[in-house]
């Protein structure tokens, strides 16, 4: 039978068929090829990220779990692309979209800075590529919607897709894409000098080659305290130190300011930066090798304790609001919402250790018990994080004597010493004085 033998109307329907199918293929082909010129640009900037143009003082391969893992995803979604189904296919496009755009962070915050470098110009270009794949995922969604069922199950069924989608960006999406963030961005600048006594630049390098850049305030009775991390909050203890006769040394932890190496805001692998610090206390003629102490504010009590339980350099040690630093400390808390954080924090963990490329460090409470002999003072806010509230007490049960705590009223996290000024030098200074200037 021929198409003159056809009815009119069949023929109209058929060749609008026709038309609506070669339509629906092109824009196929169209979406295809938009979503793999986006994952293809995303795709450059994490090789240029992590191969090309790695962080001073690193090489490409301190960063090849942080780039084939990406890579292999990319390619393969960019490969699977047209044979996906509509709803997988907007999932996977709103995803990557979303961590396109989360790569770009890192640049932005650098061009803030005036600091724009490197793959920062490759950064700027996984924006526009994530605004792209996430338009696709919207179009991708409205086009497959559903509109051949009841009109009431239609609706409760969106109102349950999108409730899902917003607990599991919560739970699971955010937190991993935070750990991207965590390990790529850190404070660009030096701060202001507030120290308040006369310091010498300097510089040292740690065991895995990366030099760190600080101050050093000299010592006048023979002891010397780190204070840490960086040179910003860290300047507040370190002017009643350096006051009282204290050699102060405050630094650029890896990856922020001048020093080299890849930042990581939850500290991991930081206590190799104490190690480098006290070795540099080691050989200066003003500072005896029995009397050198740290304080660590926050993630850098967090790094102290982890230094003096690995080694025996440090010999006083004050921790000012140290919490969870990894999965494994949330699973030492006893909070209600033990199990919920655990899930969120083992997905920012997982998330941390592959753009990190370290796994996650020992629980600190497990650490707390090697730091005796050397004597340990905890402290923490009244109204601190809930994680430092929580961990503290646990973290002094679990070391050994000598060792003190401090629950400063009033106080938010590492908020001491301005909640409690003078309680706070008193308690600080009389517990330096004792381990470091006694005979």
């Amino acid at each position: 039978m021929n198409e003159a033998a056809l009815p009119t109307s069949a023929v109209s329907r058929a060749s609008r068929l026709g038309h609506r199918c070669r339509r629906l293929g092109a824009l196929a082909r169209t979406e295809a090829g938009l979503v793999r010129g986006s994952l293809f640009v995303v795709a450059l900037h994490v090789v240029d990220d992590t191969l090309l143009q790695p962080q001073p003082g690193t090489s490409a391969g301190d960063h090849l779990a942080s780039a084939l893992i990406p890579l292999t995803v990319l390619l393969v979604v960019a490969a699977l692309y047209p044979r996906l189904r509509p709803g997988l296919r907007a999932t996977l496009a709103a995803l990557l979209g979303v961590f396109g755009l989360v790569t770009g962070i890192e640049a932005v915050y650098y061009a803030r800075a005036g600091q724009l470098s490197g793959d920062d110009y490759t950064g700027l270009a996984a924006i526009p590529a994530g605004i792209v794949l996430l338009s696709i995922a919207v179009v991708t969604l409205w086009r497959s919607r559903r509109i051949d069922d009841r009109l009431a199950w239609r609706y409760l069924r969106r109102l349950l897709l999108v409730v899902a989608a917003v607990v599991a960006t919560y739970a699971f999406v955010g937190p991993f894409l935070a750990a991207y963030v965590l390990t790529h961005t850190a404070r660009a600048f030096v701060p202001d000098d507030r120290v308040g006594a006369e310091h010498e630049n300097v510089s040292f390098r740690t065991a895995d080659g990366l030099t760190l850049r600080g101050w050093y305030v000299p010592s006048k009775n023979g002891a010397a305290v780190i204070s840490f991390p960086g040179r910003k909050g860290s300047q507040k203890p370190a002017r009643f130190l350096a006051a009282h006769g204290y050699g102060v040394l405050l630094f650029d932890r890896r990856g922020e300011g001048e020093s080299e190496g890849d930042p990581n805001g939850w500290g991991w692998e930081g206590y190799r930066d104490v190690d480098a610090a006290v070795a540099f206390l080691r050989r200066r003629a003003d500072v005896e090798d029995a009397r050198i102490g740290g304080i660590g504010l926050s993630v850098g009590g967090e790094m102290m304790l982890e230094a003096a339980a690995r080694s025996r350099g440090l010999k006083a040690v004050v921790s000012e609001g140290a919490g969870e630093r990894s999965v494994r400390e949330v699973l030492d808390m006893t909070t209600g919402d033990k199990w919920l954080s655990a899930a969120s924090y083992g997905v920012l963990s997982a998330g941390i250790a592959l753009f990190a490329n370290h796994t996650p460090p020992p629980s600190l409470k497990d650490l707390v018990g090697r730091i005796a002999p050397t004597p340990v003072f905890f402290i923490y806010g009244e109204h601190g994080q809930a994680g430092e509230r929580n961990l503290n007490p646990k973290y002094f049960a679990a070391a050994n004597a000598p060792k003190l705590i401090w629950q400063v009223p009033g106080s938010g996290h590492v908020g001491a010493i301005r909640a409690e000024p003078r309680e706070y030098q008193r308690r600080v200074l009389r517990f330096f004085d004792r381990v470091l200037l006694a005979p």
